[in-house]
């Protein structure tokens, strides 16, 4: 994107870094949908879903886990780009500012510190702007490596210093991003240094630049045209002709070309070379300057070469034109003074056509727009302009969200009553699997403990197999029945039950190691289930929290920010007026002044009508008399 800032008559034009690309490396679509309505020019949109995602990212216990930890550096980054974009020069710059005084990466820092240059720049705060871009060491990011330069150069100039601007202006200008910026900039950087000729051979390059974008095309314009007056003030008409000549007919500064290529020929007598160019002046748009003035100039050709009844046919038309032109100008105060002007700006016909600002001269029911173009095209007047329609947009929005305020109350209301006949059921079951779980871990807790003091103090009769435990109480059993028995019989039994005990001790003697062993791994299987059990727990507390948050406890939040809203919209409504207020007072005073012109230029076209009818009848009676 590109912020455009007027300096020493040019359109400067200073590239915003470029977002993050959305695509297969998107991993977080709420950043995707802040950025799709940032490249739609919605930034209020666009700010709205970042901010909130920031908010909720930065809130959370393990903002890692976020998706939009991919992209966070981008997101700090593009908050900051989508601010700067609606004018919020003061936050935008706060932003950046914690991100440059972070622990960054120095190329991320670096652009950082060209952000924040060139928030100070378009605010005019030229000074910090040098202080920031002295911040920047090391390594540049390529796509920001030349608008850093330019803006270098730029502030160079606004501060008075043509020669170091001039010195970072060269190297720009085989850039073909900025070839016909630099090279007009460099141009008139060399003018205000006090060196005149090396200006005029600059500018002549920069006016025979090759080009095919609208702007290089119009700053070509633009220096051919610096070009001719420079010459034509240096007594070089003959030059100043060639420069004019390669000003485009239908760009922007064709009228004023056409305008000065009259004059030229003028300063040198050659008023029939004069009218070819004021000729096809005065046949185009009769609200601009220098139409007006060729209306004038005109017939002041022909009186000087002696055809006055010619030039008094055209002073008289040029008078017929000029009272048109004032009464349409009566018509436009007229017609802002009825509030009619700042409706006209606001109709979203027209503010959706990019050229909107051209367009208003077509609306039929919009006559305050003929003479504001020149106006409602200057810097000044966009900012105050666009201060003025985000203000309608916002009061819109608060009003929108007024009334969406009770459909919240019906969702939070629907929701509660679709959850509360559930949830005393589902906390049953859960308090029942809960108190089971803990039992369980409890006892893996246990078995835990025991097998630990098992390595320090070994119990083989704890590993004992259930075979092996039920073979040994039947043993006990059997030895105590026989204790007491001294026949024969019963001492071979007891034999027998005193060699089966002992093999039973030996195999859990010897094999004591392994089964510790066995049992240690058995215990860290036991571990993954236990963990899976913990995660189910947590997913349905965080499930079960989730129901109860999604009805609970919004009361008092809607509460507050409908008192908010309700706040707001007076607040927005008196900034509106006041706004409107000094557009329509910057207008109508445009317009009056204006006026004064048209009246000067209609007076002296009243009194050069008068003059050249005079002189045609003095010169036809003298040719009767002769």
């Amino acid at each position: 994107m590109r912020t455009s800032y007027r300096l020493l008559g040019v359109g400067l034009t200073l590239g915003l870094a470029a977002y993050p690309a959305v695509g297969a490396d998107l991993k977080d679509l709420y950043f995707g949908e802040a950025l799709y309505h940032a490249y739609q020019g919605q930034y209020f949109e666009a700010l709205q879903r970042l901010d909130a995602e920031l908010a909720q990212y930065h809130g959370l216990d393990e903002p890692v886990l976020d998706t939009l930890h991919y992209h966070i550096n981008g997101a700090e980054f593009s908050v900051g780009d989508f601010e700067l974009n609606y004018r919020m020069h003061r936050r935008a710059g706060r932003a950046i500012k914690a991100v440059l005084e972070g622990a960054v990466d120095p190329a991320v820092r670096n652009e950082a510190a060209f952000r924040l240059a060139r928030i100070h720049f378009q605010k005019d705060q030229l000074d910090d702007a040098l202080h920031a871009l002295g911040r920047i060491e090391g390594p540049v990011p390529p796509a920001i490596k030349d608008d850093v330069e330019f803006l270098r150069a730029n502030i160079y100039m606004a501060t008075g210093r043509p020669a170091e601007a001039a010195e970072v202006l060269k190297p720009l200008r085989s850039d073909p991003s900025f070839a016909g910026f630099a090279s007009y900039n460099l141009g008139i950087a060399l003018l205000q240094e006090g060196k005149s000729k090396d200006a005029i051979e600059q500018l002549d390059k920069a006016g025979q630049l090759k080009a095919e974008d609208r702007a290089d095309l119009a700053i070509r314009d633009k220096s051919n045209l610096v070009l001719a007056t420079l010459l034509f003030e240096s007594a070089d008409p003959d030059k100043a002709r060639l420069s004019l000549d390669r000003v485009r007919l239908d760009g922007p500064f064709s009228n004023q070309a056409l305008l000065r290529a009259g004059w030229a020929e003028a300063s040198t007598e050659h008023y029939d070379r004069a009218l070819v160019p004021w000729n096809i002046l005065v046949e185009r748009e009769p609200t601009d300057a220098a139409v007006q003035e060729a209306m004038l100039a005109v017939p002041h050709a022909y009186a000087s070469l002696n055809v006055n009844g010619r030039a008094a046919v055209m002073y008289d038309r040029a008078l017929t034109q000029y009272s048109a032109q004032i009464e349409r100008v009566d018509a436009s105060i007229d017609s802002i003074n009825g509030g009619r002007f700042l409706n006209a700006l606001v109709r979203e016909e027209s503010r959706q056509d990019k050229d909107w600002v051209i367009r208003l001269r077509s609306l039929p029911d919009a006559p305050e727009t003929y003479y504001l173009m020149e106006l409602m095209a200057s810097h000044d007047f966009q900012t105050a302009l666009a201060n003025y329609l985000d203000l309608e947009d916002l009061r819109s929005k608060l009003t929108t969200w007024q009334t969406s305020f009770d459909a919240f109350d019906d969702l939070i209301r629907l929701r509660g009553g679709n959850y509360e006949p559930l949830l005393p059921s589902v906390d049953a079951q859960f308090r029942e699997l809960d108190s089971r779980m803990h039992l369980r871990l409890e006892q893996r807790k246990q078995l835990g403990k025991r097998l630990h003091a098992m390595l320090t103090a070994p119990r083989p009769d704890y590993l004992a197999t259930a075979d092996e435990r039920i073979a040994g109480e039947r043993i006990a059993v059997i030895e105590k029945q026989l204790s007491g028995v001294n026949t024969q019989t019963a001492i071979a039994l007891r034999e027998r039950a005193a060699h089966l005990h002992g093999a039973l001790t030996w195999r859990l003697e010897t094999e004591y190691h392994e089964r510790l062993t066995e049992a240690y791994v058995h215990l860290n299987e036991l571990n993954q289930y236990v963990d899976a059990l913990n995660r189910q727990y947590e997913a349905f507390v965080r499930v079960r929290q989730a129901a109860t948050h999604s009805y609970v406890g919004y009361e008092d939040q809607i509460e507050r920010l409908r008192t908010r809203v309700s706040d707001a919209l007076p607040q927005v409504n008196g900034l509106m007026t006041r706004q409107g207020q000094l557009i329509e007072t910057v207008a109508i005073n445009q317009l009056k002044a204006r006026r004064e012109r048209l009246v000067d230029q209609q007076t002296q076209a009243r009194y050069a009508v008068a003059d050249s009818y005079d002189r045609a009848a003095r010169a036809q009676t003298g040719g009767e008399e002769h």
